[in-house]
């Protein structure tokens, strides 16, 4: 059941979320349903849906429909790793996760996370994701989800791109990619150009304005790629996208 689809602003909805402010912030409850019913959950690392296990219900879905097992998925924003977690049940013992995260309150979280429920296939990766190797400034926002590299940041965090890191052996070539990097799309998908173009992995990309969708959209093209809007949104205004090479695909089609 889709638990975190009732509006909070409805009767019902405040209901059900009124006794959930007195849980312990570093409780750890047992996630409830889906793919990761059972797994172990801190509960102020995030959403309540997270151990609710509705949080991000559609996009749950989505990987379950479209990641196979024995796949390499890299995890762009893993932030506490609800879908590292999910990645890493969906690829099975046969395949490897990698989880790209800078914050440091989202890095202790989702080490948290994988340790309590002794996870093998994932390795986590403290850094940002941009076209260069470097150091950046990043704005740590007022919300865990929405940290982001900014030259006001208050806090210096390593970047790297993924392209780098192929040509290092220190990764290997993804099959999928879950990407929410808040706003540094374009740079991320600039220093991926050629594992893009080498292993033509699935995207399920979250974009951050328009512009930068548009853009994001004209670099994909150019390589072959397609589209599938995530939500009701027309192409153009959607701000997640499923994003697949058709030379993946006996069909040419994902879905």
């Amino acid at each position: 059941m889709n638990f975190s689809g009732i509006s909070y602003r409805s009767p019902l909805g405040k209901l059900l979320r009124s006794p959930l402010q007195w849980l312990p912030k570093e409780m750890q409850m047992t996630i409830l349903q889906g793919k990761l019913k059972g797994k172990r959950w801190i509960v102020g690392s995030s959403q309540h849906g997270c151990w609710l296990g509705s949080y991000e219900y559609d996009k749950q879905q989505l990987l379950e429909q479209t990641i196979p097992a024995g796949s390499i998925v890299f995890d762009l924003g893993a932030h506490v790793g609800f879908h590292t977690l999910l990645a890493s049940v969906l690829v099975g013992s046969s395949g490897r996760v990698f989880a790209f995260e800078p914050m440091p309150k989202n890095l202790h979280y989702l080490k948290q996370h994988l340790e309590m429920n002794q996870v093998q296939n994932v390795s986590v990766i403290e850094a940002a994701i941009s076209d260069t190797d470097g150091v950046a400034s990043f704005d740590l926002s007022a919300s865990s989800f929405h940290g982001h590299l900014a030259a006001q940041g208050s806090l210096q965090v390593k970047t790297v791109s993924l392209d780098s890191l192929l040509e290092q052996g220190k990764i290997p070539l993804p099959d999928y990619i879950k990407m929410d990097v808040e706003g540094a799309e374009v740079a991320a998908l600039q220093g991926m150009k050629a594992i893009l173009a080498r292993s033509h992995p699935t995207i399920v990309l979250a974009t951050h304005g328009d512009d930068i969708q548009r853009q994001c959209r004209e670099l994909l093209t150019a390589m072959g790629y397609q589209f599938r809007v995530i939500g009701g949104k027309p192409l153009e205004s959607a701000d997640e996208l499923l994003v697949y090479h058709p030379s993946r695909y006996a069909t040419g089609s994902l879905l």
